[in-house]
């Protein structure tokens, strides 16, 4: 999402963008990004859940395996995260930290 909400597509975007002219790149977590990224992620869920209450809402990708995503995530009422099998145990308790608060 993060380079979609700028209009770029995902593929090679970093060899075609200066970091410090548009802020994070697109492999960076949503976490630094909760005004754009963030508000549109609540806003999917929100409208999302309107329409199907029962609708199950995560996000996968490195996302799933950063602590300050989990911790958004769980801010926002997602209700899974999916990480690549490193970022497991880390993600977990990322998790457990969040929905205690």
């Amino acid at each position: 999402l993060d380079g979609e909400e700028r209009g770029l597509g995902v593929e090679g975007v970093e060899d075609r963008l200066d970091h410090q002219e548009v802020g994070p790149a697109v492999h960076e977590t949503t976490s630094r990004d909760e005004v754009g990224v963030g508000q549109l992620v609540e806003l999917a869920a929100e409208r999302g859940r309107k329409t199907l209450p029962e609708i199950k809402l995560g996000i996968c990708g490195e996302h799933g395996g950063d602590p300050a995503s989990i911790a958004f995530c769980e801010k926002v009422g997602l209700d899974y995260v999916s990480a690549s099998p490193y970022r497991v145990p880390i993600a977990r308790l990322a998790a457990a930290q969040a929905a205690l608060g």
